[in-house]
């Protein structure tokens, strides 16, 4: 370290010829301390030596940040003119002119106001193919494979996001994380946010779910890729040991009453460590189809998915090996078996699958699991489709080794036989062999045989002349029968194999379709099991060109290589706009009519869909239907009440029976005047209803300030007086119709106003929190029960179908449709103390947004 300091510096542009190192902390929630970590890392990296300097660092008026960038050199950064805010943002150019050893760049997914890049990650790689290596930041939340997740958990779509991609090219990821109650802590003690932030905060995204389910998903996704880079240091070291790093139990599945004890067993066994992956795999022998029920095998793939696992079937003519072959390529760390039902007595005759995989099992802990038909006896039925390679090997020994010893046994006994009988011996010897190993087997047998009959039995022995012309008969009669035999015995081996198959085919595609029954999405689901059956890297549902040629991808499983014009791919049609492809060829006639039998099974679930689709339409259209009901029915109640007031007050005005004094005339004047002004705010909402139903509803969203929008709404109500405000930051502002935010405070404070009892206030509040602008509208009335609160929103629908009140039961779907239309969210909360609390979400505005980045 000494000799480097004090060595002389390179030349700046000579310093580093290779491409920068990119390290980012991820935090799992914001506030956790990721950029303290990373202001940390540099000034150990200042003390070693390194030329260390701050490119852009946001420290959100948090005092303990500010004070760990002391003593860290800092690039000036690009200050910009936006909105009359000067923003400051990274400064790429005079980075580069700089020219360090290590940079700090905050944020990653920062949205920029100005320049060539809109994001700050699309910056990187100036600075990395520079060589300057970079220390950065980013928040779960901001992966963009985690935005849906995110935006379900908090309710809070975040509007800068990172693609994973970015992330995971970093050559090292550090995970910054913190226990939820210990965030929530320093949240409360003014650590993260302004106090007056403090409460809004705790109470909405800072709860305590939120940031477990925050924290969990940041672990998962930082084990995969851990799990990633893992898996491609074992690939490019050759490594075929298994690696002890993470639970993945697989589970031999034997097609019996005892696999559901293996699965159960196995789950527990992978709940007990925290990342534990269950995979249950079915061997099918080349040699055999074990005799499996549909019924059974659907059962079982349910169960396996209740359980958490994944369900997987191989093929090899081991079923031992093949088992094995499936743990090494997952890096299983546990395989559980059933022990055998093989009873001592079939044990001497020959190994079984649990011994085969204990002993080749190596590294890979083996657990044998006891069951009731535990060396009972009773093994699993099978279909024998062909004498496999087994056989074929015991064939072959037969017809050299069992022919000599054959014809040693009968050379020793010759003064107790005579010819005939030698020639049945040999041939009942070459029909055995030809059903052990097949017919080439059984030829072989039989040549050889008639050849041993002509030299050792047929006189002149010793010889392969014969002087009898009656033995000359019989050894090529021998000979054919043998031939015609061994022949037979093929024919009918080929005609097992291929009802084998058949049935195969047919009990496959039975427990695909009873599988795909209670998937909600069933083509996904579809081609993972087209790709264990055929063995392939990938399968994919394609879209097919003028020329047939695979164009746009439907679904795909794995990987499919479609843009690779001499990759091996294998087809089958679906309809006329679809195409089933796997990667690889298939050749066999069998299994390309199986591939068929898939591709009818995916052009069904395609018809399914599509007439889904237009039932959908068609409940869209019968939902429409009853809207119109709906309004034709408020139309003739609700619309008529002011109406009927209207007409009642114009006509005892214009009354000459009957003398009204100054102040009936007064009352008759206001009662018409209230009346036109609930039937002009009803048929307002219904128009509205109406645009928002149709689509046709457009918002003009602008920066407005939220003081002005406070004061605009409560000059516009029935009773002003009643309404308080709280708005901690005056200059607060939002995107947003000012119209129709107007218009959804006016009928959610109308509403409120109407159930509040007495003349209790309601309360309006307005703050920043995350991406959003927090509109709260605050009553202490009957409030409304979680199960009810969804149907509130729904048009012409009161609470409880109340028939209080003059409205339709729009306000509350109105005022969502507008929310909605302005790209926010309304919802409904209790209030603490007893009511109900709307809840108004607007994004911030773009100035808001670049200079303070609450959630980050």
């Amino acid at each position: 370290m000494s000799a480097h300091r004090n060595a002389p510096d390179p030349p700046r542009d000579n310093r580093r010829m290779t491409r920068g190192r990119l390290r980012i902390y991820l935090g799992a929630a914001p506030g956790v301390g990721k950029t303290v970590k990373m202001l940390q890392e540099a000034h150990r990296r200042r003390q070693r030596g390194t030329d260390v300097v701050v490119g852009i660092v946001e420290t959100h008026d948090r005092s303990y940040t500010a004070e760990q960038l002391e003593g860290l050199e800092t690039v000036p950064p690009q200050e910009i003119r936006h909105g009359g805010t000067t923003l400051h943002e990274l400064d790429v150019d005079a980075v580069l002119r700089r020219r360090p050893d290590v940079v700090l760049v905050d944020e990653l997914a920062h949205r920029r106001v100005s320049g060539p890049h809109q994001r700050r990650w699309e910056d990187l790689d100036r600075l990395l193919e520079a060589g300057i290596d970079v220390l950065s930041t980013v928040n779960v939340q901001h992966l963009e494979s985690l935005n849906d997740a995110v935006f379900q958990i908090t309710g809070i779509r975040q509007q800068e996001t990172v693609p994973d991609a970015v992330v995971r090219a970093a050559d090292q990821i550090e995970l910054v994380d913190m226990a939820p109650e210990a965030l929530r802590r320093r949240l409360a003690h003014g650590h993260v946010y302004p106090a007056e932030r403090v409460d809004a905060a705790l109470a909405n995204y800072f709860r305590a779910g939120n940031l477990s389910a925050l924290r969990e998903l940041a672990l998962l996704w930082t084990a995969d890729r851990v799990d990633e880079a893992l898996a491609r240091y074992r690939d490019d070291h050759d490594i075929a040991s298994t690696w002890p790093v993470r639970e993945r139990i697989v589970v031999a599945l034997t097609g019996g009453p005892e696999q559901e004890t293996l699965l159960r067993r196995g789950a527990r066994i992978t709940a007990r460590g925290a990342g534990g992956e269950l995979y249950a795999v079915q061997v099918v022998p080349d040699t055999g189809l074990r005799d499996v029920p549909p019924e059974s095998a659907t059962a079982t793939r349910q169960l396996v998915a209740e359980l958490g696992g994944t369900m997987h079937t191989v093929t090899g003519s081991d079923v031992g090996e093949a088992i094995l072959e499936f743990a090494r390529g997952i890096n299983a760390s546990q395989i559980i078996i059933g022990a055998s039902r093989r009873t001592r007595l079939q044990r001497i005759f020959g190994r079984g699958v649990g011994d085969t995989v204990v002993d080749g099992s190596g590294d890979i802990d083996v657990l044998m699991v006891t069951h009731d038909l535990a060396h009972s006896g009773k093994r699993p039925a099978i279909s024998w489709g062909g004498v496999g390679r087994q056989r074929e090997i015991a064939g072959w020994l037969l017809a050299t080794v069992g022919l000599a010893l054959l014809t040693t046994l009968l050379n020793a006994t010759g003064h107790w036989h005579a010819l005939p009988l030698v020639v049945l011996i040999y041939l009942a010897f070459t029909v055995v062999t030809a059903i052990v190993g097949g017919i080439w087997s059984g030829l072989a047998a039989a040549v050889l045989a008639s050849l041993v009959l002509n030299w050792f039995f047929a006189p002149p022995t010793g010889a392969l002349t014969i002087n009898q012309p009656q033995n000359v008969a019989a050894l090529v009669l021998f000979l054919v029968v043998a031939a015609s035999v061994a022949s037979v015995v093929h024919l009918a081996a080929r005609r097992t194999a291929q009802s084998v198959a058949a049935e195969y085919d047919s009990r496959v595609l039975a427990e695909l379709t009873h599988s795909l029954l209670a998937v909600k999405d069933p083509l996904p689901e579809l081609l993972e099991q087209a790709r264990d059956i055929f063995s392939t890297a990938g399968a994919a549902i394609v879209r097919t060109t003028r020329t047939g040629v695979p164009g746009q991808v439907v679904v795909v499983s794995g990987d499919v290589p479609l843009t690779d014009l001499d990759a091996r791919l294998s087809r089958a049609p679906i309809d006329d706009e679809h195409q089933l492809v796997l990667q690889g060829d298939v050749v066999d006639a069998g299994r390309q009519r199986l591939m068929e039998a898939y591709a009818s099974v995916a052009a069904a679930i395609l018809h399914r869909n599509e007439l889904a689709r237009q039932a959908a339409a068609a409940a869209g259209l019968a939902k429409d239907n009853r809207s119109r009901a709906a309004l034709l029915a408020a139309v003739s109640h609700d619309l008529r009440t002011p109406l009927s007031a209207i007409k009642a007050g114009v006509s005892s005005l214009r009354s000459t029976d009957i003398q009204l004094s100054p102040a009936d005339q007064r009352e008759l004047l206001e009662t018409v005047e209230g009346a036109t002004d609930r039937l002009d705010g009803l048929i307002e909402n219904l128009l509205d209803m109406s645009r928002i139903q149709s689509g046709n509803i457009t918002a003009r969203t602008d920066d407005i300030l939220v003081a002005d929008l406070f004061a605009v709404t409560r000059h516009s109500l029935s009773t002003p007086e009643r309404v308080r405000t709280w708005l901690p930051d005056p200059s607060l502002s939002c995107l947003a119709d000012p119209g129709l935010a107007e218009r959804v405070l006016a009928n959610l404070l109308e509403n409120s106003l109407r159930y509040s009892p007495g003349r209790q206030e309601v309360v309006l509040t307005g703050e920043r929190l995350g991406e959003w602008v927090e509109l709260r509208v605050v009553d202490r009335g009957p409030g409304v029960p979680q199960s009810e609160r969804t149907g509130i929103f729904a048009p012409f629908q009161r609470y409880g179908d109340s028939p209080r009140g003059n409205g339709v039961g729009l306000g509350l779907a109105v005022s969502k449709g507008l929310t909605e239309a302005m790209d926010g969210t309304l919802d409904a909360e209790d209030t603490p103390a007893g009511g109900l609390t709307m809840c108004v979400r607007l994004p911030v505005t773009a100035d808001t947004d670049s200079t303070r980045g609450a959630t980050r």
